[in-house]
Parts: structure tokens; C-alpha cells; sequence
């Protein structure tokens, strides 16, 4: 009787070194370790997905607004003073440590100098610009901020993740629109809105997700409907894309993933590399 047929290279049996026996699939095991989600997690973290993109469209349609003399560029910058102090404390609220008077003197200087820091560049912002065509510029833009919203953090560990380069892309397109304003104020006043919407904006709802869950979705559905609202009055077709937008993200995408999760099929056997358990 032939001996019996081992796992093993370095002992010649007699067989090619590629043999298997009848008993290789036996250990074969299918989706260990696989992590199935149900469709209301799905849901719920589809949110953040539409509260960045709603953060675009509110950048855009400010700007178009400014850019038509509809907004005053004053009145944006006291609501971004308003959104920015509020924010400010509610991660106060959030975190005891930022009370600290050290901290807050620290902050409060962080945030004067690069205030005056961007006015002071507004007028550089403005002309950089001058010398491209306004097509050109608006290609810029979108592609832009479309690497912002590939490359933003949406709470999934990834490659592709990347806060320093989402966040300057957002900038990018920001001075880029910005530059095509009339005044340097109104430069100063739309990048600053930028900062605020793309840089802070995601800090604080992060840590309000956190806390409370359930106010997520009231954020979701507030920001959406104010960019509709936003949209409505610059152009209808717009409107109807973007809510198609919000339906496929935060529903037909969801929908779609929990139906494939029963389709997952990875397969586990000998043929892994070996890895060491504790």
C-alpha cells in the first residue's frame, strides 16, 4: 500500500509538486468572517454621503447667488460667523476640554489670524484667475469637487481616503470660484464660507453623529431640503436632478447593497497564505 499522500514540499512522494488529494476541499470553507449589514445601518450611513454632497450644492448655489448681486456678501459673512460660532460651541458642549481658558485664547487667536491672514491675501485671490476663461475655470471647479467628494472621509477605512487632499481639492474650487467675483470682499467672504462648509462643517456633525445618532438624519434631511430650496430658484431641471441624487444615495444605492450581500461568495481554504494565530 502506497504511504498515505502529505501537505509537504520538502520531502519528495512521488507526485507532482501541484498534487492534491481528495481530501483538499474538504477544508474548504465559504464567507468566514463575512459581516452582513441590514438595510436601516445601510441607510443611516448613507447620510453623511448626502450631507457632504449638500455641502457642495450649498457652496455652489451661494456663489451663484452672490455672483447675480441675489446675496449680499455681507449678510453670507454674518451667517458664516453665526454658523461658525455655533458650531464652535456645540463642540464645547461636546468636549469639557475646550473649556479650558487656555485653549479658548489659543483657538480665538488661531481663528483671527487666519481671518486676517485671508482678507489680507483676497485681492492675490482675486486676480488669480484673470488669465483663464470662465469655462475653463468652472471645469476646474467641478472637477475639483468631485475629488473632494471621492477622497472625503465618510467614516470607511480606506485607500482612496484622504482628508488632506479632499479638503484641498474643496479649497481649490472654492478660490477658484471665488476669483471670478467682482471684489476682493466678495472673495474674502466666499472662501471664508468654504473653510467653514468643508473643513468644520464635517468635524462638528461627525461628533454630533457620535452622540446623538438619531439627530444625523434630522441633519441629513434639513440640509437636503435647503439645497433643494436653494437649487429651486436657479433652475428647475437642477432640482429635479438633485433630488434624484438624494434618492439614489441615501435609498436605491442602500437597497441595492443589502440585496448583493446575499450574492458574497469568497471562498477560504489550504491554498491561503499561512497566517499566524496567537
Amino acid at each position: 500500500m502506497p504511504p498515505r499522500w502529505r501537505k509537504i514540499l520538502y520531502e519528495s512522494q512521488g507526485v507532482a509538486d501541484n498534487y492534491v488529494d481528495d481530501s483538499f476541499l474538504q477544508e474548504m470553507r465559504k464567507n468566514v468572517n463575512t459581516k452582513t449589514y441590514p438595510l436601516n445601518i445601510l441607510m443611516f450611513h448613507s447620510g453623511v454621503v448626502s450631507q457632504q454632497i449638500s455641502c457642495v450644492v450649498l457652496f455652489a448655489s451661494a456663489f451663484a447667488y452672490t455672483d447675480s448681486k441675489q446675496l449680499d456678501p455681507t449678510h453670507l459673512f454674518l451667517l458664516t460667523a453665526v454658523m461658525s460660532t455655533l458650531s464652535y460651541a456645540i463642540l464645547i458642549a461636546l468636549d469639557s476640554s475646550l473649556l479650558k481658558i487656555n485653549r479658548l485664547i489659543a483657538d480665538v487667536q488661531t481663528a483671527f489670524l487666519f481671518v486676517a491672514a485671508l482678507y489680507t491675501l483676497s485681492p492675490v485671490l482675486r486676480t488669480l484667475t484673470e488669465t483663464i476663461s470662465t469655462d475653463t475655470t468652472y471645469a476646474m471647479t467641478t472637477v475639483m469637487l468631485l475629488i473632494h467628494l471621492l477622497f472625503h472621509n465618510y467614516g470607511v477605512d480606506s485607500s482612496v481616503v484622504s482628508n488632506a487632499v479632499s479638503l484641498n481639492a474643496a479649497i481649490f474650487a472654492s478660490v477658484c470660484l471665488a476669483s471670478r467675483l467682482p471684489s476682493s470682499w466678495h472673495v474674502f467672504v466666499t472662501v471664508l464660507f468654504a473653510v467653514h462648509l468643508f473643513a468644520h462643517g464635517p468635524v462638528v456633525r461627525h461628533r454630533l453623529k457620535v452622540t446623538w445618532p438619531w439627530l444625523d438624519y434630522l441633519i441629513t434631511y434639513l440640509l437636503a431640503i435647503v439645497c433643494l430650496f436653494a437649487i429651486w430658484w436657479l433652475s428647475l431641471s437642477l432640482t429635479v436632478l438633485l433630488m434624484f441624487l438624494y434618492l439614489a444615495v441615501g435609498f436605491v444605492c442602500p437597497i441595492w447593497f443589502y440585496k448583493w450581500q446575499s450574492l458574497k461568495n469568497n471562498i477560504y481554504g489550504p491554498w491561503d497564505e499561512a497566517t499566524i494565530q496567537d
